[in-house]
């Protein structure tokens, strides 16, 4: 039994020492020097006194970082990864939030460093790195007073009050999932993870600790293979990549580029996807090109470690169909609450509620929102249990498959008729052309909002289109052509900035 994700490494190290552990764009690195770098830095950490605290890592993506994640768990500590390239107000929103005393940066970063909050001390890569040495007894001290409920790391997801929500995920979570999907899916030391997702990005836990879990080998794909990706193929079958667990919108990007015109994918065995429901005509432009691969649909929100269900598609989906989100992983519950907190029908919608050992251990420094989500199973009265409201709606279809139906603050009431944003999206993701599409609610005028990214303008396609799907109370009302998608950090549709700009146009005409 696993109670440290560093004995997924250490095993790895023992059994394949100079097997080809981490690689990006420049480095490549065995498991053995990957496992010295990591208490190296370990060490560095604990002597400066840390433990039990969260580290922040503002880094590029690249080997070296995680590196850092895996040694500021060697020193007991827990990393909190944010993305260099932010704003520097959100990056000091975050510290706000976090407020650690240490902040690893590389030294190429020293204009950033400056501008950071005074309070935290800088730590520079390179000088955690400099000397070499491993506190041997002080890292075997550290590790005999570890416990899997231990934080592990802490991502950020938006706040409804304007202010990041730091999610706290032990070591036993992560475990569980990497349990889990090796279970599920039978990875091995064979195979090689293309990491697409950003570090601060839950997505990207999965490759690097299925990676370790494994002893198999993960590859960093460079950035701008996803603005001009010609070259992703290529790139895919010269590291021989046998699994990617991608963000729907990357894999959106490769259809709507046509990346794989003239060399498809040759090594693809297992094709996962989840962040946003991926659109039919983009799954089977994947599937026209690589039509050997195992095609899974995962789901699931950061408070519950990455996914808590996953579909393997074993059947043929037509345009305008709904892909399910299928079935709990092992170790895991799904509870489908309808609105008297009752369990839901078959067929009844309810909210998607999560209990197991996935479950995050809450929002960081946040009681008022961790109680909120993370609350007493209404179905259990005889003894304390938790379970995560996602705040996502689904039900269970006539195969027993669980589906996902919109976010809880997604539906709307218009005209006295329940209205689902999400069926219109989906409907509007069938049109020929359509690459992108979003719905939006302006309640104070009571107006749908088409938002939907294609090469041309196809009003009066869609219109047509929605003519024959959908009945006249779910038309939108206004239709916004757009050349470019707005995106978050995370490659999802940003569609608080859409709303605003709505908004703010909308002031103007006034």
């Amino acid at each position: 039994m696993y109670c440290n994700v560093l004995e997924y490494l250490e095993e790895a190290e023992a059994s394949y020492p100079e097997k080809l552990a981490f690689g990006d764009e420049s480095t490549e690195t065995t498991y053995r020097t990957f496992a010295q770098m990591a208490r190296q830095i370990g060490s560095r950490l604990a002597a400066l006194g840390a433990y039990g605290e969260p580290v922040a890592i503002l880094m590029e993506k690249n080997v070296k970082s995680i590196a850092a994640f895996m040694g500021i768990a060697y020193s007991g500590c827990f990393y909190v990864p944010i993305d260099k390239t932010f704003p520097i107000g959100r990056i000091r929103t975050i510290l706000s939030v976090v407020t650690p005393r240490f902040i690893i940066l590389e030294k190429k970063e020293e204009a950033l460093a400056k501008a950071l909050p005074s309070e935290a001390s800088i730590l520079f890569l390179e000088d955690l790195l400099s000397d070499g040495s491993i506190g041997q007894a002080q890292l075997r001290q550290i590790r005999e007073r570890h416990l899997d409920t231990n934080p592990l790391y802490m991502m950020f997801t938006s706040g409804s009050t304007g202010v990041p929500k730091g999610v706290l995920v032990s070591h036993k979570s992560v475990i569980d999932m990497a349990e889990q999907f090796t279970k599920s899916f039978q990875f091995t030391h064979k195979d090689v993870f293309a990491n697409q997702a950003p570090f601060d990005f839950d997505v990207s836990v999965k490759d690097i600790y299925l990676t370790l879990k494994n002893s198999a080998t993960m590859q960093i794909i460079p950035k701008g293979m996803f603005v001009l990706p010609k070259h992703l193929a290529e790139y895919l079958n010269e590291k021989k990549t046998t699994v990617l667990i991608w963000a729907a919108s990357a894999l959106g990007i490769a259809s709507t580029l046509d990346a794989f015109k003239e060399e498809p994918p040759q090594c693809l065995e297992k094709i996962m996807f989840s962040g946003e429901v991926l659109p039919i005509k983009v799954l089977h432009y994947w599937q026209q090109h690589c039509p050997k691969a195992t095609y899974v649909n995962l789901y699931g929100p950061t408070e519950i470690t990455c996914n808590c269900t996953y579909y393997i598609l074993d059947r043929c989906f037509r345009l305008g169909d709904t892909l399910p989100i299928g079935r709990p992983f092992p170790n895991t519950e799904i509870l489908l609450l309808n609105s008297q907190d009752q369990l839901a029908k078959p067929g009844e919608v309810g909210e998607i509620c999560v209990k197991g050992s996935c479950l995050a251990l809450g929002y960081y420094k946040n009681k008022e929102a961790t109680q909120k989500a993370f609350c007493q199973n209404p179905l259990q009265d005889g003894y304390p249990e938790l379970i995560y409201r996602t705040g996502d709606m689904g039900y269970q279809n006539e195969q027993g498959e669980l589906v996902f139906k919109a976010r809880k603050d997604y539906q709307i009431k218009r005209m006295g008729h329940r209205i689902e944003l999400f069926e219109i999206e989906a409907a509007v993701h069938a049109v020929e052309g359509v690459e992108k599409c979003c719905c939006i609610y302006d309640h104070e005028r009571e107006k749908i909002l088409l938002f939907y990214q294609a090469r041309q303008n196809l009003e009066t396609v869609i219109i047509h289109h929605l003519q024959e799907t959908l009945p006249k109370y779910m038309f939108p009302n206004l239709f916004h052509h757009l050349e470019h998608m707005p995106e978050n950090s995370h490659g999802k549709i940003d569609r608080p900035l859409l709303k605003q700009k709505y908004i703010e146009n909308s002031a103007k005409i006034r």
